[in-house]
């Protein structure tokens, strides 16, 4: 068996339009790719750096180059979980060795790790924040769609989740805030949240103020995201959320995220998988993560102006599993 030769490159694909959250907006997704050569046979992974953690492009890159010698002495997927840490590069690292595994042995990934087969998943869209009148047209065009997640941070929040309830009046809606809320907001706009029948409330206040929510009974359930990175966080988490918003990225791989989905389970939490805006790529090795989540958000690709080819195949709301020229 060769040992694998390491690439490693930035790459960056176009929004449609400008992707807002209440941090700022995207208008391109700059991402990292892996590959590992091995003769015929090349595993890739892909990864997002965020900027929220202080990661940059070079610094992934940095970070992944020097686990060159690691990887091209052949170095085992399981070992990476002591050589970085959780983030991207490790994401990327680890996704490409899954890939690779998966060529070499003839195993698809999904087998490898533990399931009888893969299916299809079904995946809520992103409004991107903006006034209450683009937010419900843009409700309007995915109304049929079976969850809508609004990111709000804004004045005016209520004036946003009404304006899409009335575009979208069947629709299940989540609110991902991306930690722009202090408690008082909170306090103040979930009872109106409820009464809009909002299913889920993503990460309202910042990391470092969760200590507010001790005690705090929601009308609508909780989830964490910025405040849920690997199996280390979730007993913080589990006196405070209701549900866990696991990425690959910021578990620093799928290696690490199927652990940390199975101790959330355990732990009686509800499991999000979610994803970065990124290529299929990225998103493909979280369909893996996915089977059987209670909500999926794995709509990176479909927020690009193009996708990578192959990629993977979405059909309204519906996302296929990875064909194996893509990944796995």
């Amino acid at each position: 068996m060769m040992m694998p030769s390491l690439k490693v490159t930035q790459e960056r694909w176009p929004t449609r339009g400008a992707f807002v959250i209440a941090r700022g907006a995207k208008t391109e997704a700059q991402v990292v790719v892996v590959e590992l050569h091995d003769g015929e046979l090349v595993g890739r992974g892909e990864a997002v750096p965020y900027a929220r953690y202080g990661e940059t492009v070079d610094g992934v890159i940095a970070a992944i180059e020097g686990m060159r010698g690691f990887v091209e002495a052949g170095g085992a997927r399981s070992a990476l979980q002591d050589l970085l840490p959780a983030g991207a590069a490790r994401n990327a690292l680890d996704c490409a060795l899954w890939d690779l595994e998966a060529k070499r042995s003839g195993v698809p990934a999904w087998a490898a790790a533990g399931l009888v087969r893969l299916d299809p998943v079904k995946t809520a869209f992103t409004l991107s924040l903006g006034t209450p009148e683009e937010m419900a047209e843009a409700a309007g065009a995915q109304a049929r769609g079976p969850m809508l997640k609004l990111k709000i941070g804004g004045v005016d929040d209520l004036g946003r989740v009404e304006a899409v309830r009335r575009a979208a009046p069947k629709t299940r809606l989540i609110v991902d805030a991306n930690e722009a809320l202090s408690f008082e907001d909170l306090r103040r706009l979930a009872p109106e949240l409820a009464r809009l029948e909002v299913k889920l409330i993503e990460q309202p206040l910042r990391a470092e103020a969760d200590a507010a929510l001790d005690g705090y009974e929601s009308p609508v359930p909780l989830c964490a995201d910025e405040s849920l990175h690997t199996r280390a966080d979730l007993a913080a988490c589990a006196g405070r959320y209701a549900c866990v918003n696991i990425k690959l990225d910021k578990a620093g791989g799928l290696t690490e995220a199927l652990a940390l989905k199975a101790q959330a389970r355990a732990m009686g939490l509800e499991v999000m998988v979610g994803c970065m805006v990124a290529t299929s790529l990225a998103i493909a090795p979280a369909t893996i993560l996915a089977q059987g989540a209670d909500v999926v958000d794995l709509d990176g690709a479909m927020l690009l102006a193009r996708d990578r080819t192959p990629g993977l195949a979405y059909v309204g709301s519906i996302i296929e599993p990875p064909p194996r020229e893509l990944w796995g």
